[in-house]
């Protein structure tokens, strides 16, 4: 059975627990954290991929998975269930929603943006909060 983590039509809002009232950018570090290597893939090209496409990219930079072993990695690690991006350090810790699009492709919305706003306010998409960082 293949698991994923993809959405369609839907708004991921950031956690409530979210320190920041404005979106920041993951502070760069020598070896790149799980916030830096999202942050690349969702800014630099929003609706370019799929949730699973980010989730799996992200872990195959952080294990060196070669490009020729990608697909058979993919196709495994799929095989059981993955975090989707409600549990992003963007949307818990740096204040970044994330919309789906109807094709199921993302892009990341700073919480201060007239953007998310209008996400909020469309009916039409599905809401979930991003999870939070501390229990309550």
């Amino acid at each position: 059975m293949k698991h994923t983590t993809n959405y369609t039509n839907t708004f991921i809002e950031v956690a409530e627990d979210c320190p920041v009232s404005q979106a920041e950018t993951p502070s760069e570090k020598k070896i790149k954290t799980l916030a830096q290597l999202q942050y690349e893939q969702v800014i630099k090209k929003p609706y370019r991929y799929t949730s699973d496409d980010i989730v799996f990219e992200c872990h195959a930079i952080k294990n060196d998975i070669p490009e020729n072993e990608k697909q058979q990695a993919r196709i495994q690690f799929f095989s059981k269930g993955q975090p989707c991006l409600r549990a992003s350090p963007l949307a818990k810790r740096y204040g970044f929603g994330f919309h789906h699009n109807e094709e199921g492709k993302v892009a990341a919305v700073p919480v201060e943006s007239k953007e998310y706003q209008k996400f909020l306010d469309d009916d039409s998409i599905k809401k979930v909060k991003a999870m939070r960082s501390k229990k309550i």
